[in-house]
C-alpha cells in the first residue's frame, strides 16, 4: 500500500549512488536518496514536513491525492539548444 498523501517522481541520475525525487502534487517539494527505498522513506516523512512549514507559513496547502501514484523513472534532462 502506498502510505503518502501526494504522488512521487523518483529519478535514477548519472550516478548510481543518488537518485532525485519530486512530488507533482506538491510544489516545492524535492529531495536526494541514496536508492528508491531510501527515496520513498525521506519522501514519507519530508512530504508531511513540507505542509506543516506551508500551514506555519499561512501558505496553501494543496488537498491530499485520493489515489497517489510512485513513478520510478530516468532523470529527465533538459535539451540545451
Amino acid at each position: 500500500m502506498i502510505d503518502l498523501d501526494y504522488s512521487l517522481i523518483i529519478e535514477a541520475t548519472d550516478d548510481p549512488e543518488f537518485f532525485g525525487f519530486y512530488s507533482p502534487d506538491l510544489d516545492g517539494f524535492t529531495g536526494v536518496g541514496h536508492s528508491v527505498e531510501d527515496c520513498l522513506y525521506k519522501a514519507r516523512w519530508g512530504m508531511r514536513e513540507h505542509v506543516d512549514l506551508l500551514r506555519a507559513g499561512g501558505l496553501p496547502v494543496p488537498p491530499r491525492n485520493p489515489s497517489p501514484r510512485i513513478l520510478i523513472q530516468n532523470e529527465e534532462k533538459l535539451a540545451v539548444a
